[in-house]
């Protein structure tokens, strides 16, 4: 919090030095008349000091600041050859309780005929061109004339140390300095020992909160790593000094303050970042998950910092300095002194920053914003002090989202054991590596990568994703490649009919919902009797694909999709960005999750008896285990069929929010084949579709997918949704294929097929822990059944999963976020 002062030189500016008496002219001590900055009454003023010696009675003013605590002050910027030092002058200027300046090197900087002036004036034009606020004369001191403070970098001293003004710090030489030292030069000291001299008195007091309510001017940093994320902003605005040449620098090249994300992109990418690592959003930008603004606190920040209501430069400085540092490198721990090392900022507020850093970086820390991902951290070092280490919790499933909270959990210092019902990790993660390449069973596809977790935890393990590309060729059976004017045209009419049912929903109430299938069936018959449209045969197949690919992203007939609800999600920031195959797996990321972890594989839970100060949680084989928190992060079927019972049972609230919610089945099917038959006729597409030749072929087969489109692999993955996942339910692996290869042998008739070498068909809706894929909002259902099922009992049993995520439901993203928000929640209490 900053207060103005009430002698701040906000208001003088160039028409006050003409028409009104200089400050320095206000009252002055009683019984003494006011002094003016001229040769003859400084030379009466020494005249006076020395005559107060001589009678071993020295002179002072203290600072005319209300509650400053500097009695004697003392001048840091001997600017003018009349600097008062720690003598009397007829006025203190207060930076803060420990910083002043006197009125001599007010008069030596401001005044336009004084030598310091042309220093002043050519900082306040870079000020004014580059920032937002006043250049005024404090903020020129701050910024300018203020010594750094630099802290030991010896584990057993760490005391704080005055720079002479002439040095520069920097992050090097912060993280470097030892005491006795200047900048790479070594400074000799009678004192054999230089870490033995006492620290100054003033260091002790910028830790109390008066001291920082008396702070003038908010602290700027100077070459914050945060600069090339920040060029669209004013510097002042987001916590850096527009004196700066970084910010100097990217505020020209970004004068119009408007920079999109592909330009800033381009900007990251030439600093060598992952061009998927956007922490910040532009100014006019929205709608981008995970983004935070860089000039405005949110809502759980103002929660935890009121301190910073007021003014939040200070916190916008750090907590933009701790994201930058962190997407800069993910692959090391971030810690408090490597932040430090990097604010760059002169005066005693420097080590009020210091102070602040590390309760800004364990706040996003817990939060999952930064030191998060497949991160490997010593134990013996967790992530969080002490005090968040007094718990332990249990988390049932080892799937990504079990995984994710476990893994939080155990960095953050806080003892976690994980029961898995299965004998392997991974939940609806299953990769299979039988066909020479790696074929996702569940997930593989990466669905917007901008700020994606899925994306951080690649750079960190060095894995590469696959661009996808936009083309898609539909072939019908019989070989016929669809003309792209005509999937162009019936696309245009499938969006239309959405946006006609995101009309419709705008006035309707819950219980005046219906599905999704017969809304858009309707919305098609009404179009066509009064268009007098009536589509070709070949534009109703085109429509049906259409409307299988929905299925395929609903994981359900659309008949028990809500019409109200189906997309629920899209009114809250998504991830941006491409769509990318994961070629190396999902596995790869589960199994580093899964490091180090205390997972105990087939270990069904039964029941979880939470009515005791402890929660009591059985097993299948009869183990029972004990712990102060448990995290349930089974599929939602699990949920609705009872497999878990609870004591106390589950609220009535909770349950109806359970079974509001649909699960949505898909089921996969990849081949082998001797070579790529299909190559020449998509011509290097990553996938093609499959028309259905009629509406109850729908959902079977509907997009065929390259999974080495770049390579020699010949292998291709499918997709089984809607309808059609009833009609495979109970074939035989041989069957599926066998009808999988008719439908091959009519999309590629001109040709022959071959017999695929190997090949694998899944079958979710028989896994006993799992029978499903995602889920969907159901007929009548609303998308605050996620949060329900959210909300933890009585701070003792929490839930997570993709079920319980209601911004990215159906996601391995969504059920890895979850996880992290739940290990967030459970070590602040």
């Amino acid at each position: 919090m900053y207060y103005s002062d009430t002698d701040s030189l906000s208001g003088i500016s160039g028409r006050m030095r003409t028409k009104k008496r200089p400050a320095i002219l206000e009252t002055a001590m009683d019984n003494n008349p006011p002094l003016r900055s001229s040769g003859r009454q400084v030379k009466r003023k020494t005249f006076e000091t020395e005559e107060e010696e001589d009678g071993c009675e020295k002179k002072y003013r203290k600072c005319e600041k209300a509650g400053c605590t500097a009695t004697h002050p003392v001048c840091f910027a001997s600017a003018s050859e009349r600097c008062a030092k720690n003598g009397y002058t007829s006025r203190w200027y207060h930076l803060s309780c420990g910083e002043h300046f006197c009125n001599e090197c007010f008069d030596h900087c401001y005044r336009s005929h004084k030598d310091g002036y042309e220093k002043y004036a050519t900082w306040k034009r870079i000020w004014t061109s580059n920032g937002k606020t006043e250049p005024s004369l404090k903020a020129f001191m701050s910024d300018q004339l203020v010594p750094f403070w630099v802290q030991c970098s010896k584990p057993n001293c760490a005391k704080w140390r005055q720079l002479t003004r002439d040095i520069q710090m920097t992050a090097s030489s912060a993280k470097t300095y030892r005491c006795g030292m200047k900048t790479h030069t070594t400074v000799k000291s009678e004192n054999t020992d230089p870490c033995s001299l006492s620290e100054d008195l003033r260091v002790g007091e910028v830790e109390d909160n008066k001291w920082y309510s008396m702070l003038i001017v908010p602290p700027l940093l100077k070459d914050s790593p945060a600069a090339p994320f920040l060029g669209a902003y004013y510097p002042d605005c987001v916590g850096m000094s527009p004196s700066c040449v970084n910010t100097n620098r990217f505020h020209n090249e970004y004068s119009s303050m408007k920079m999109n994300s592909s330009e800033q992109s381009k900007t990251i990418q030439s600093s060598g970042m992952s061009p998927y690592f956007q922490p910040f959003y532009q100014p006019n930008e929205c709608g981008k998950a995970l983004c935070v603004r860089p000039d405005v606190m949110e809502l759980d920040e103002l929660y935890e910092f009121p301190e910073y209501s007021r003014d939040p430069t200070m916190y916008l400085a750090l907590r933009n300095l701790i994201l930058a540092l962190w997407n800069i490198n993910c692959t090391e721990v971030l810690t408090p002194q490597k932040c430090a090392n990097h604010i760059v900022v002169r005066g005693l507020v420097r080590i009020r920053c210091v102070i602040e850093v590390e309760k800004i970086l364990y706040f996003v820390t817990r939060k999952g914003l930064v030191n998060t991902g497949v991160l490997t951290v010593n134990p013996d070092r967790p992530l969080l002090p002490s005090c968040y280490h007094k718990k332990n919790v249990i988390v049932i499933g080892a799937g990504a989202a079990g995984l994710a909270a476990a893994r939080q959990l155990r960095n953050f210092g806080i003892k976690v054991m994980v029961l898995e019902a299965r004998d392997r990790i991974g939940g609806r993660v299953w990769d299979d590596y039988s066909l020479g390449v790696t074929v996702g069973k569940g997930a593989q596809i990466v669905n917007g990568c901008i700020n994606n977790p899925i994306a951080l935890m690649c750079e960190q393990l060095g894995n590469k994703m696959h661009k996808l590309g936009d083309r898609c060729d539909l072939i019908e059976e019989g070989g016929r490649v669809v003309d792209p004017t005509v999937d162009k045209s019936i696309d245009f009419h499938f969006n239309a009919m959405l946006d006609v049912v995101a009309d419709w929903r705008k006035d309707k109430k819950q219980f005046q919902d219906v599905p999704l299938g017969e809304k858009i069936e309707e919305i098609y018959k009404a179009f066509s009797q009064e268009s007098g449209v009536q589509f070709s045969d070949l534009e109703v197949k085109v429509l049906q694909f259409h409307l299988g690919n929905l299925e395929y992203a609903c994981g359900s007939n659309l008949q028990q999709v809500s019409a109200r609800s189906w997309d629920h999600n899209e009114f809250f920031a998504q991830f941006a960005g491409d769509h990318t195959l994961f070629t190396s797996g999902y596995s790869s990321i589960i199994s580093k999750l899964g490091d180090a972890l205390d997972i105990r594989l087939n270990m069904p839970v039964v029941s979880i008896n939470y009515s005791g100060d402890d929660i009591c949680i059985g097993t299948a084989n009869g183990t029972l285990w004990m712990t102060q928190k448990v995290l349930v992060t089974v599929p939602l079927t699990l949920l609705q069929k009872n497999t878990i019972q609870f004591y106390p049972h589950l609220s009535e609230r909770k349950i109806k929010a359970i079974n509001s919610l649909g699960q949505g089945v898909i089921e996969k099917i990849a081949l082998q084949f001797p070579y790529k038959f299909w190559e020449n006729k998509i011509q290097g597409s990553d996938f093609f579709g499959h028309i259905p030749p009629s509406p109850d072929k729908r959902g079977l087969f509907g997009v065929f997918y390259d999974m080495d489109p770049q390579g020699k692999h010949c292998v291709l993955m499918s997709v089984i949704s809607g309808d059609a996942v009833a009609v495979i339910r109970d074939m035989q692996e041989q069957q599926v294929i066998e009808l999988c290869m008719k439908v091959l042998k009519e999309l590629f008739k001109e040709q022959e097929v071959p017999d695929p070498v190997r090949y694998f068909v899944t079958q979710w809706n028989k896994d006993p822990w799992t029978q499903m894929a995602y889920s969907f909002i159901k007929a009548g259902g609303s998308g605050e059944a996620y949060d329900i099922i959210a909300e933890d009992i009585q701070g003792k049993v929490f839930f997570a999963g993709e079920a319980t995520n209601r911004h990215f439901p159906q996601t391995v993203t969504g059920a890895y976020l979850s996880g992290v928000r739940e290990a967030s929640k459970i070590a602040a209490l």
